[in-house]
């Protein structure tokens, strides 16, 4: 298969998402041209440095490019000061300069991280984006929101910091657990739902073989992109459109918050989660048909992955501390929670007038079926 290639239209500061099999293998050739020397920082992490970072250095070295390289702890809890801190001091170290590039090699939480990092470092260097899961590939990594979490909440420090590339190699998802893999699909079947009603009619039929099938794989990936990319171009720092691509994230938030950012609840699983919790209250308040939830609960059971608040283990708080929790998410606007929600499978919005009571009448039935 070809590879896709997605532009990111921000003026001088666009970019491409490179897209297809075997990018890690000639990723030396695809980021020697943004270079000012031979030389790059890698941030990673411990998981995916046993993977993917050998095959990676190889093909810089191969271009000519020396690469050093710095392997966090893998997991949520990664993405905090104690090791941002440590990434910022370790690229000082490595002697990175304002026009040299870091890579992001790994998913979300190696992503942000270290965007921010780069963001921050000599008020801002380049960095290419390498994502290793689903998750990564078709949401995090494009786009240019960088951060860490703090005992506040998820992503309430950051920076937009817009990467100069992304490679996102479809062949190593093969590698992800598929657990992992799952979660990621969480953000995939977002886009169908948020705006193309097709792609949610082509997931219901080709979700199930996407773990085995590059070509479908390849093209979830690519409709995924594209579509962030248009609303990126329009909405780069989140004054209108951007806020869609939260959708059933103000759930998501919270729940992950309540669940210490363990792995009881992964990102995706609470953004599946969070999904079908916006559609119920979009159906609450009249806005789209009462099949709309049941049909993305279904197709989300015959994938396997999380629907409900009863899938994720352990004690959860009730519907008043998962309202508190949502009044710390940075969605906040003039105090008034903002809520994406639809008026049918395709059809999103925004909407920051929500009934507090209609979310508390959500989520205290989710609870009851604990």
């Amino acid at each position: 298969m070809a590879v896709d290639a997605v532009r990111v239209e921000l003026g001088e500061r666009a970019y491409e998402v490179r897209i297809g099999q075997g990018l890690i293998a000639r990723a030396g050739a695809e980021i020697a041209p943004l270079l000012r020397r031979p030389k790059v920082a890698i941030l990673t992490d411990e998981t995916v440095a046993g993977l993917h970072l050998a095959p990676f250095q190889a093909a810089l070295r191969e271009a000519g490019i020396a690469s050093s390289a710095l392997a966090l702890p893998a997991g949520e809890a990664t993405k905090g000061w104690e090791q941002f801190s440590r990434a910022v001091e370790w690229l000082l170290e490595e002697k990175v300069e304002r026009r040299d590039v870091v890579v992001a090699l790994g998913g979300g939480v190696i992503g942000d991280l270290a965007g921010f990092a780069a963001a921050v470092l000599r008020r801002g260097v380049r960095f290419v984006q390498v994502p290793t899961t689903l998750l990564a590939q078709v949401d995090s990594s494009v786009g240019g929101k960088t951060g860490i979490n703090t005992a506040q909440g998820k992503n309430l420090v950051g920076a937009f910091h817009q990467p100069s590339l992304v490679l996102a190699d479809i062949d190593v998802l093969e590698t992800l657990p598929a657990r992992d893999f799952l979660a990621g699909y969480g953000e995939v079947v977002k886009y169908g739902l948020l705006g193309d009603a097709d792609f949610y009619d082509w997931l219901e039929e080709a979700g199930p073989r996407l773990a085995s099938d590059p070509e479908a794989r390849q093209r979830a990936v690519r409709r995924s992109v594209e579509m962030k990319a248009e609303i990126v171009a329009r909405d780069e720092t989140e004054e209108g459109d951007r806020a869609l691509l939260n959708l059933g994230h103000t759930f998501c938030h919270a729940l992950e918050k309540a669940t210490g950012y363990s792995d009881r609840l992964l990102h995706g699983e609470g953004v599946a989660i969070g999904c079908v919790l916006a559609f119920e209250l979009s159906q609450r308040l009249g806005l789209c048909a009462q099949e709309a939830p049941s049909r993305l609960r279904a197709h989300l059971r015959s994938m396997g992955t999380k629907v409900d608040l009863r899938d994720i283990p352990g004690d959860l708080p009730d519907a008043e501390g998962l309202l508190a929790l949502m009044g710390q998410d940075k969605k906040v606007v003039d105090g008034r929670l903002r809520f994406i929600l639809a008026r049918g499978i395709g059809s999103a919005f925004v909407a920051d007038d929500v009934p507090p009571d209609a979310v508390r009448a959500v989520l205290t039935e989710a609870l009851a079926l604990r």
